[in-house]
C-alpha cells in the first residue's frame, strides 16, 4: 500500500441511519469530482441489499462506488481489513485526481481509517476467546455482554449485546492489555492522517425515528422478507452478516422464536437504538462539523451550505453542474 501522507483531501459524510446520507453524498461527489466508499461494514456483502438499505444502481447516477458486494454472506469481515482496503482505495482515487469520500454509519470503521489505528500492536489471545466462545454458547451472549459492562461499561454501551464477536474481541482486549478498548485505540490517535473534513448528518429525534419506521416498512415492502428466507435457506446461521440489524430480527421469526408483527418492531426498535448509538459514538470519537437535516424543505440551500464548508475546509472548488 502506498504511504499515507497528511496532506491527502479526504471527505466524510457520517451520521445515523436513515438520516439522508447517500443522497447528499451522491451531490457532493458531483460538486467535488468525487469517488465513493462506502463506509458501512454490512453493505460489503452480496445478496444483502435491502436490509442494509444498500445504494441502487441508478442512485449513483454514475458516480463510481467501492467496496460494496465484495464478500458473500458467510465470509468474516474485520476492522483491520477494512482499514486497510479503504486506505487503498483513498490512494487509488486521489491518483486520478478525484475527491475520495467515505460515507457511513459504521463509527469504529471509519474512524479506524482516519486515525493511525495499529492493530497488529493489539495481543492476541485465542485460549481467551476460545473459553468465551464456549462460555456464551452454553450461557447465551448476554452474559458476556453484561461481564463487558462490568469492566468496561463505555464499551458495552457501544456494542449490541447480540454483536457477540465485538463484544468478545472487546473483552479480550481489556484480560490481555489491562485496558479497555477505547483507552487502547484512543492512544493511537493523535492526528488525522489526511487533511479530513467530516460532515455530519443529525436530525430532531422524532423525525429521525419516523424516517427509521419509514424505513423499515419500505425494505418489508421491497421484498426484506424474501431476502433474509433466502439466506435463512442457504444455512447461514452464526455468521458476522446474520447479526446485522433487519436480519437477525427476521431469522427469529424464521425459526420460530417471534411473530412476525414482533420481529418487525423488535426491527424498528434495535434500528432506532443503533441510531442513537451511532450518534452517540461520532459525538464523542470524531472531530465532526454537524449539519441538522430536521425539516429541511429546500436541500439544495442545505447543499450549497455544505460546500461551502468543505471548499473551505479542504481548499477544493466545487463543479456547477
Amino acid at each position: 500500500m502506498k504511504v499515507l501522507e497528511s496532506n491527502q483531501k479526504l471527505l466524510v459524510i457520517i451520521g445515523p441511519t436513515a438520516v439522508g446520507k447517500t443522497k447528499l453524498s451522491i451531490q457532493m461527489a458531483k460538486r467535488f469530482n468525487g469517488e465513493i466508499i462506502s463506509g458501512d461494514s454490512m453493505q460489503i456483502y452480496r445478496g444483502m441489499d435491502i436490509g442494509t438499505a444498500k445504494i441502487k444502481t441508478a442512485e449513483m447516477e454514475g458516480i463510481p462506488h467501492h467496496l460494496i458486494d465484495i464478500k458473500d454472506p458467510d465470509e468474516r469481515f474485520s476492522v483491520a481489513e477494512f482499514q486497510q482496503l479503504v486506505r487503498s482505495k483513498i490512494s487509488d482515487i486521489a491518483s486520478k485526481g478525484k475527491l475520495p469520500i467515505i460515507v457511513g454509519g459504521t463509527g469504529l470503521y471509519i474512524q479506524s481509517v482516519i486515525y493511525n489505528y495499529q492493530f497488529s500492536d493489539v495481543v492476541s489471545n485465542p485460549p481467551l476467546r476460545i473459553l468465551l466462545e464456549q462460555r456464551a454458547r452454553e450461557l447465551g451472549p448476554e452474559v458476556l455482554h453484561q461481564e463487558l459492562m462490568r469492566v468496561d461499561p463505555s464499551s458495552a454501551s457501544e456494542i449490541h449485546p447480540n454483536n457477540l464477536k465485538r463484544v468478545i474481541r472487546a473483552l479480550e482486549i481489556y484480560y490481555s492489555t489491562g485496558k479497555t478498548r477505547n483507552e487502547f485505540t484512543d492512544t493511537a490517535q493523535s492526528h488525522s492522517l489526511y487533511n479530513t473534513a467530516i460532515i455530519g448528518l443529525t436530525m430532531e429525534r422524532e423525525q429521525l425515528y419516523n424516517r427509521i419506521n419509514y424505513r423499515v416498512d419500505l425494505m418489508l415492502a421491497e421484498g426484506l422478507l424474501e431476502e433474509v428466507k433466502q439466506l435463512h435457506q442457504r444455512g447461514l446461521r452464526d455468521g458476522q452478516s446474520i447479526q446485522a440489524i433487519g436480519y437477525k430480527e427476521i431469522y427469529q421469526y424464521l425459526d420460530g422464536e417471534v411473530t412476525l408483527e414482533e420481529a418487525i418492531e423488535k426491527l424498528k426498535q434495535n434500528s432506532r437504538r443503533y441510531a442513537k448509538r451511532q450518534l452517540t459514538w461520532f459525538r464523542n470519537k470524531m472531530e465532526v462539523k454537524w449539519f441538522d437535516m430536521t425539516n429541511v424543505n429546500d436541500l439544495s440551500k442545505k447543499e450549497e451550505e455544505i460546500s461551502q464548508y468543505v471548499e473551505g475546509k479542504l481548499g477544493v472548488k466545487s463543479n456547477t453542474y
